[in-house]
């Protein structure tokens, strides 16, 4: 790390770093995009894991034909083994759930509603034979997983949160490229000045250190102040909608883990920066000095 605290006389050599150029700026725009979409496939990952946990041994029982039978398919549920929990369903709870969409319709004594109960499993037990003891005591009957009712909604899910995982790589693919041209154009600007220092005996890796330095701290302060943009925006979405947001993963949107990687990504873009940037100056210096 004493590349990064150069000695006055050799900072003089190759100026900038700071917020003087465009290259920070960049790096902090490319920063607070790739927070915002990790903190976003993050949450959504989150929220299909519970969602998949909490359903994953959760059934319904459906009957076509109303209440009628209901107390047998209870009975029958209540009976089998491995069942934890059985709880009818009322019909005032499915009236009100239909009535976000129906209306007032929804309370209509003419509209006719399914019986439903729903059962809890303990885990490693076989819903198959729960399903066929219900079946024989209440033909008709469908016995019906939530897991796979929710199948299409977890998907869903999983898949934003790759798509977000993939919008992260491809930032940060673009920064690196960022990062190239922009040492590339340093290398341009300051031309005759590493023809002066080639000529009095410095060597290539003594001219990249002095370039690396300007990107990295070019890096840094970009990927800071994105990184602080970034929070901030976050925790104002959360101050504003925090609640919904929570009862919709069913728990905490972001875990301690999540954050200590949020908070991380500024500083592993800046460390990223640094590599690419010498790389890219010692294959330059090779090929045309």
């Amino acid at each position: 790390m004493n590349w990064l605290f150069a000695p006055m006389a050799e900072r003089r050599l190759i100026p900038g770093g700071g917020v003087r150029g465009a290259t920070p700026w960049v790096i902090a725009i490319m920063v607070f995009v790739m927070m915002i979409a990790a903190a976003a496939g993050l949450t959504l990952s989150n929220a299909a894991g519970i969602v998949a946990r909490g359903v994953s041994q959760r059934y319904s029982v459906q009957l076509a034909d109303g209440a009628a039978r209901q107390s047998a398919a209870v009975a029958a549920a209540r009976g089998a083994p491995g069942v934890a929990a059985v709880r009818p369903v009322a019909s005032a709870e499915m009236r009100a759930t239909l009535e976000r969409w129906l209306g007032a319709a929804a309370a209509s004594a003419d509209l006719p509603l399914p019986a439903m109960i729903d059962i809890d499993l303990v885990p490693g037990a076989d819903a198959a034979a729960v399903g066929r003891r219900i079946a024989a005591a209440v033909p008709g009957a469908r016995f019906v997983a939530h897991a796979d009712s929710l199948g299409p909604l977890l998907s869903a899910l999983k898949a934003l949160s790759w798509l977000a995982a993939a919008l992260v790589l491809l930032v940060a693919l673009a920064n690196a490229a960022a990062v190239v041209l922009a040492t590339r154009g340093a290398l341009d600007t300051n031309r005759a000045t590493i023809e002066v220092m080639h000529g009095i005996g410095a060597t290539d890796r003594q001219v990249a250190r002095l370039f690396q330095r300007r990107i990295a701290i070019d890096a840094l302060v970009g990927g800071v102040a994105g990184g602080v943009a970034a929070a901030t925006a976050l925790l104002a979405v959360v101050g504003t909608s925090g609640g919904l947001i929570t009862d919709m993963a069913g728990g905490a949107a972001l875990h301690g883990s999540d954050l200590a990687l949020l908070a991380l990504l500024p500083l592993t873009v800046a460390a990223l920066a640094t590599v690419v940037a010498r790389l890219a100056i010692l294959l330059a210096l090779r090929a045309t000095l």
